[in-house]
């Protein structure tokens, strides 16, 4: 018993890696260009579903392109509408296993002569290096594949033997709907239903079973693909479980519309092996796989905009999910993991900047409290995500690119904190010790927004950055004044205070939105370093008796604030996040701390 339940597990284990290795190097030896390849060929849904027939077809796994399309979906690379035209290609590409299985897999064992690539593959793997590597793996897996199959193959004939499958039901629809089911949960045992339909095919293959039981088996694997879709689903983003439901639905009709055309369809495949001149075996098997999926796609490719925006309604996008396209599934491919995560932090960034410049214009009016809570929520997310998103040594582009999100992310984190800050001290913007400030902030916030809408360019970090040097001139110029006694007259030594921390507040503010421009304009240029603005200040000259005097005032530095620096200082380990406030523990300020 064991001598032929033991290679027949074997086997399906060997397809399995196989299955998996090949599908993993093969993805990461394209590498960027394929990835460059489906952005470009997904333009339209029908392209879209070529892109997804042919990518399938060549990577041999629909979950790694349907995992690297919820990325783009995710960054916002492609719509929904083109990610279902690729979704429904993925299931046709997905029915080319079962040609290679049948036309080559079968005919020829390939299982002997594939050993060397196994080893060929291992040698790859463990000393080369970058796409030598990934080309190894994908050898490897190659010849695993074929040696898993050769073993299931001679472990089936002796498997019938023991397990008699022609018991099995045979004619009428509620048969073909039993034989349907134990496909479906082979499937779901398997979570694989490649591996599921070349177990069919080997066993019509050493005629275990018939071609009516076969088809059936067929269909309930094609089916049982979306208890896997259902799964992914669990703790997935909006975009993973729209892409999920989509293949669920369309594989799930395709195999109704089967198991209801079963009649008809075995009459066809018939037919065309006649004509074609084709064996009714196991090549008719993969024909009669190939056909009614081809169906679903007849059906549903004239209708993907209306069943894009039937699934869209089904699960519509959560309001106050800041962060929602950051999907863990995507940190397996970073270009797509940065670009969402960079599309997260320029949309924190836009909702931050329209909260400050709403409060300089309107003095007086109220932070949104809620809102400064759901951008910490979706900091925190994002700055786990970027520093989760896996590179390798030779990936300096992509390091630098994470490193600037990485800077943008901790000065966002600072500026949403001196926000807070105006909800438990507020600061009344409409005295006339403030309005030279606000003028250079709200100038700054202005060109902030090109920044933010990717439509800035050097010029305008630089000219951000011009602003930023003057309103600290200023601030250093006016705090002077105002100790030695040059400005307006104070009524009390509180209120000068006061005056001295507010000032250096909207000086602060000014310098943070500066550096997350900076940053999320380096990022978006993939690692090019964005040229440093010459900022041309001049700070007043401070003698010993000023400097006293002001050590005397208490005028310092806030807790945690540096003076204004280059980032060329600014090296990615000394990146810590400011731990978010909460609304139990408000921040101090500099006048509580005096």
């Amino acid at each position: 018993m064991s001598d032929i339940l033991f290679p027949f597990i074997g086997g399906i284990g060997l397809f399995l890696i196989g299955m998996m290795l090949l599908s993993e190097g093969l993805v990461s030896f394209a590498g960027p260009a394929l990835r460059s390849a489906l952005i470009r060929f997904t333009g339209t849904p029908f392209k879209a579903f070529l892109s997804g027939t042919l990518t399938t077809a060549l990577v041999q796994s629909s979950s790694a392109t349907t995992v690297t399309i919820i990325g783009f979906v995710s960054a916002g690379l492609i719509t929904f509408t083109q990610a279902v035209g690729f979704v429904i290609g993925t299931s046709l590409g997905n029915t080319a296993t079962g040609w290679i299985v049948a036309v080559i897999g079968l005919k020829i064992k390939f299982g002997f002569y594939t050993l060397p690539l196994i080893g060929i593959g291992a040698l790859l793997k463990l000393l080369g290096r970058g796409r030598i590597r990934d080309l190894g793996v994908a050898l490897a897996g190659f010849g695993m594949l074929f040696l898993g199959l050769t073993t299931l193959q001679d472990s089936m004939r002796e498997l019938s033997s023991l397990v008699d499958f022609a018991s099995l039901p045979v004619g009428g629809f509620w048969a073909h709907i039993v034989v349907m089911l134990f496909g479906l949960v082979l499937t779901i045992i398997l979570q694989s239903s490649s591996a599921a339909i070349a177990t069919t095919l080997t066993a019509l293959y050493t005629q275990t079973i018939n071609f009516e039981q076969a088809g059936a088996l067929v269909i309930g694997a094609s089916i049982g693909t979306t208890v896997t879709g259902i799964l992914v689903t669990i703790g997935a983003t909006v975009a993973a479980k729209r892409t999920a439901v989509a293949n669920i639905v369309f594989n799930l009709v395709a195999g109704v519309i089967a198991i209801i055309l079963f009649p008809g369809l075995l009459a066809a495949t018939k037919f065309l092996s006649q004509n074609v001149e084709i064996e009714p075996g196991t090549i008719g098997l993969v024909l009669f796989h190939t056909l009614f999926i081809g169906l679903g796609v007849v059906l549903f490719m004239p209708f993907t905009t209306q069943f894009a925006r039937f699934v869209e309604r089904l699960l519509p996008e959560k309001e106050e999910d800041i962060a929602g396209n950051l999907d863990n599934s995507t940190l397996g491919v970073p270009e797509v993991a940065l670009e969402a995560s960079q599309r997260a932090l320029e949309k924190i960034a836009t909702l931050l900047f329209s909260t400050y410049e709403d409060a300089c214009k309107q003095p007086g009016t109220a932070i949104d409290a809620t809102l400064l809570d759901r951008t910490r929520i979706a900091l925190d997310r994002a700055y786990d995500f970027i520093s989760r998103v896996p590179l390798e040594s030779d990936q300096n582009k992509l390091a630098e690119q994470r490193i600037a999100q990485l800077h943008a992310a901790d000065h966002l984190i600072r500026f949403r904190q001196r926000l807070f800050e105006l909800t438990t001290q507020p600061i009344d913007f409409a005295g006339p010790d403030y309005q030279w400030a606000l003028e250079h902030n709200l100038r700054m916030l202005e060109l902030a927004r090109a920044s933010t809408q990717r439509d800035a360019t050097q010029d305008t970090i630089e000219e951000i950055g011009r602003e930023a040097g003057t309103l600290e001139g200023l601030s250093r110029q006016l705090r002077h004044d105002i100790l030695q006694g040059g400005g307006r007259r104070h009524a009390a030594a509180a209120q000068l205070l006061h005056t001295t921390d507010a000032i250096r507040w909207l000086e602060r503010s000014g310098h943070h939105i500066w550096r997350i421009c900076h940053y999320l304009t380096e990022s978006r240029v993939n690692g090019h370093p964005v040229a440093e603005p010459v900022i041309e200040e001049t700070p007043p000259a401070v003698t010993e008796t000023q400097a006293a005097a002001q050590a005397d005032a208490g005028i310092e530095h806030a807790p945690g604030e540096q003076p204004a620096t280059s980032p060329a200082t600014e090296s990615a380990a000394s990146i810590q996040p400011t731990a978010p406030e909460t609304s139990d523990a408000p921040p101090t300020t500099e006048t509580q701390q005096r």
